[in-house]
């Protein structure tokens, strides 16, 4: 019984971490439509490049930190979690 106990905790933070990874398509998403934009707004007005690629550049970062968070908290799934939740079963049950 143990074992499956201890299955259904590796396979819950495996799933976890998949799904916490869906969040890495945002990111992408985000990055490409606001590059798509600046390259329409400097090839409209060209004298503005400086200005549209510090803005662009500094949304970029910013929408990153969300991909990476997901891949922190991902990491900590696959890692850090199991042995944590297979320590507090170990302790509930007494052994």
């Amino acid at each position: 019984m143990l074992e499956i106990a201890i299955g259904i905790i590796l396979g819950c933070c495996a799933l976890g971490a998949g799904a916490a990874m869906i969040a890495g398509i945002g990111p992408g998403i985000g990055e490409g439509n606001a590059v798509a934009k600046a390259c329409e707004a400097i090839g409209r007005q060209p004298e503005s490049k400086g200005d549209v690629t510090t803005t662009m550049l500094m949304g970029c970062a910013i929408a990153e930190t969300t991909g990476l968070y997901a891949l922190v908290i991902a990491i900590l799934l696959i890692f850090v979690a199991p042995g944590r939740f297979v320590n507090i079963l170990m302790n509930t049950i007494g052994k």
